[in-house]
């Protein structure tokens, strides 16, 4: 079962447990309005000039979360229609457009070399770097997450929680996981990372978990979510957003769960701290970035966990996972305002607006631009000055 982080959770959690004794699991969206009135956008001297340096109309997203990847000079982007595009990061021209020929629910993962895309009903299509359709591969259930590209695989995990391992350039099924699914999860995207030798997950029930690229087996994994309460709904601690990779450490976050940094190799926690968030961390090597459910920003060390600031005034505004882009730490939010905050303080330096639609929560950086792309379809490239 999958969940939208609302009210109107509550109710469409109860149509769930019914369908529990037919389907053994239920999905609950997760709304992109905030159940809380958000909070109104503060009068501020703007100390910092950003400008887009490119946009482009790629596709509506539907209910779906697409998630656009950068590898070396260019962006790949898709849009729900099965639209996939690959444009110049710099100057926002398209090398290529074309048609997966599926409706898509996720994506897209990309190394340069292969970029890869869910369809509905679970498939998974690979691409070549031009466009050309190299193969297809049918996984158990819905993909709502971008595939992983990396170190000559590509990594999906399904709806059904299992994760599946396949041939970059063959489509041959490398290796299958099956992970015990709770009964309620949230209806979000959770990455996957690649590095050499492993994969790092965020799982349902608030699982950080590492495998072994070359047969899936088990490394090591770790309890960042923090199940609680006595209902299923109360009980929802899903890992959220992308692990990032910090020197040697992983660090991560979950809903109704926690936030930290562990060791790559071992799993051992570094330190470890209640939060919640249905969106990644952000990092810039010194400190990590967090925007829990309510909108709060946080900065913390990344050797400690100390909080170093923290920016309440975006408050119930649906916030994007923080990415950071020169001296500034970048969120988009509900209405399609995308605010630029100080690394140093938290304290607000820009703001500019996409669209009027929802961000979608996985921005990119490429180069000198942060790339941001809308529920409304908006591929959008800042630069500052």
């Amino acid at each position: 079962m999958t969940i939208p982080m609302t009210m109107r959770a509550v109710k469409v959690a109860s149509v769930c447990a019914g369908a529990l004794l037919i389907l053994g699991g239920c999905s609950l969206f997760k709304g992109k309005a905030p159940s809380n009135p958000p909070a109104a956008l503060v009068e501020f001297t703007q100390s910092l000039k950003v400008h887009p340096a490119w946009t482009l109309s790629l596709g509506k997203s539907d209910i779906f979360t697409f998630t656009p990847a950068v590898a070396g000079d260019s962006v790949y982007a898709a849009a729900a229609d099965g639209t996939v595009a690959r444009i110049n990061a710099a100057t926002g021209t398209v090398t290529w457009k074309i048609s997966a020929g599926n409706h898509l629910t996720g994506g897209v993962g990309a190394d340069g070399t292969t970029v890869a895309v869910a369809g509905e009903k679970g498939i998974l299509l690979a691409f070549d770097a031009q466009g050309k359709k190299r193969w297809q591969a049918q996984t158990t259930s819905e993909i709502l997450s971008a595939p992983a590209v990396g170190q000559g695989l590509v990594i999906v995990r399904s709806q059904d929680n299992r994760i599946a391992a396949f041939d970059a350039e063959t489509g041959e099924r490398r290796w299958t996981v099956l992970r015990t699914l709770p009964p309620l999860t949230l209806r979000t995207a959770p990455g996957i990372l690649i590095v050499p030798q492993a994969t790092f997950l965020s799982l349902p029930g608030g699982r950080l978990s590492a495998l072994n690229l070359t047969n899936g087996g088990p490394w090591w994994e770790m309890a960042i979510g923090d199940p609680r309460g006595t209902t299923e709904l109360e009980r929802v601690a899903d890992a959220s957003g992308m692990p990032v990779i910090v020197g040697r450490d992983v660090c991560a976050v979950a809903y109704q769960g926690r936030v930290g940094c562990f060791d790559a190799g071992s799993g051992n926690a570094h330190w470890i701290k209640p939060f919640s968030s249905d969106v990644g961390v952000g990092s810039d090597g010194k400190n990590i970035y967090a925007a829990d459910e309510r909108g709060a920003i946080s900065a913390f060390t990344e050797d400690s966990g100390t909080v170093i600031w923290q920016n309440k005034q975006l408050a119930n505004r649906v916030l994007t996972t923080p990415v950071v882009l020169g001296n500034t730490v970048v969120v988009g939010d509900f209405e399609g305002y995308i605010h630029f905050l100080s690394r140093e303080d938290g304290a607000l330096k820009a703001r500019i607006r996409a669209d009027s639609s929802p961000v979608l929560p996985n921005p990119v950086v490429a180069g000198s631009n942060v790339i941001f792309q809308t529920k409304a379809g908006t591929l959008i490239a800042i630069a500052t000055e």
